[in-house]
């Protein structure tokens, strides 16, 4: 992944930065959620066979595993893999905002 963002050519005030890139990796849904706080989930934790790629665009979110957890970085994105069991929490004190896309795993295909 590049960390560094860019200003592409012929854009003016615009800086963007590649969140992924994965050949084989196909991009198969979304959404964005708003976790008020203390919110969360699933409980259980859970597992698939897809993974996540979770953006916080707003507030503080950690996603927690059965090791430990990590805390999300607001316009940073985590790649989840989803056969580690996980779930999703706003550990802030504000509503947080959070952007979930589904890639489907080459080495873990279904969902």
């Amino acid at each position: 992944m590049n960390d560094e963002f860019i200003t592409p050519p012929g854009h003016f005030g615009f800086r963007a930065k590649k969140l992924f890139s994965e050949e084989g990796a196909a991009l198969s849904g979304g959404m964005i959620a708003y976790l008020q706080p203390g919110g969360g989930g699933p409980v259980p934790p859970h597992i698939h066979a897809h993974d996540h790629l979770f953006i916080l665009a707003r507030g503080e979110a950690v996603v927690e595993f059965e090791d430990g957890a990590v805390s999300l970085v607001v316009g940073e994105p985590l790649r989840v893999d989803g056969r580690r069991r996980h779930s999703v929490w706003n550990r802030g004190g504000g509503e947080a905002v959070m952007i979930g896309l589904t890639l489907e795993n080459p080495d873990n295909p279904g969902t």
